[in-house]
């Protein structure tokens, strides 16, 4: 046996150290999802999430080396669900542009996504981000490619919306700000209005936007 062979350390396979690893990070993901939802961003450590995931500090400290690098980790992970929740009803809708804007729109009430877990994650967020420029900018990164997608659809039916007063990136403004209002309004007082209540008030906007489709609008609605 040559030398080299004889000093080469044995090991997991590469490929299961990469899913251990993975399993790992994802444990640390939740538990930390579960600590802020549950205590506080400011209550949340290192210490707390590794103890509530079932490992040891050390193993979090390896994987994150601090807690800022973890609570970014989790906000973009928590991110890229959402990104995908919002594509997947764009796909899953008809090719037309007003179809699509509705169902982009109408991913932000998603149970799936508007829940009260989710909603205190996403508030304990935003209310760091001026004091965190790296929350800041993960949530204008993944922000900007809904409100862009929304811009766009919107421009493919401004020929189609009432009046003066409204235009492609007005309408995809009202919209966002509706939905952010949205889930501020039910994490704070839940009982205020229901996610089906929600998805009317944004179907009532839309009608006064495109009034030639207001049947259609309210059918779509009333299919979420």
């Amino acid at each position: 046996m040559s030398d080299a062979h004889a000093k080469k350390p044995l090991g997991r396979p590469k490929g299961e150290q990469t899913e251990n690893a993975a399993k790992r990070r994802k444990q640390l993901v939740e538990a930390a999802i579960d600590s802020i939802v549950t205590h506080g961003m400011s209550a949340t450590t290192l210490a707390t999430v590794s103890k509530a995931a079932g490992l040891s500090q050390g193993v979090a400290v390896f994987y994150f080396k601090s807690k800022e690098n973890l609570l970014t980790e989790t906000l973009k992970k928590h991110y890229e669900e959402y990104q995908a929740t919002w594509k997947r009803a764009q796909a899953d809708a008809p090719d037309d542009p007003l179809e699509q804007i509705m169902a982009i729109v109408y991913a932000d009430l998603d149970p799936i996504i508007c829940n009260n877990r989710n909603l205190t994650l996403w508030n304990s967020y935003w209310g760091e981000a001026t004091a965190r420029p790296n929350f800041a900018e993960l949530c204008d990164h993944y922000d900007k490619e809904r409100y862009d997608m929304l811009v766009s659809l919107c421009r493919a039916v401004e020929d189609q919306m009432s009046g003066k007063q409204w235009d492609a990136v007005s309408v995809a403004d009202t919209l966002d700000t509706l939905t952010d209002g949205f889930w501020i309004r039910i994490h704070i007082t839940p009982n205020f209005m229901s996610l089906k209540e929600a998805r009317g008030v944004i179907a009532r906007y839309l009608a006064t936007v495109f009034p030639q489709h207001e049947s259609r609008i309210f059918e779509l609605a009333r299919a979420v």
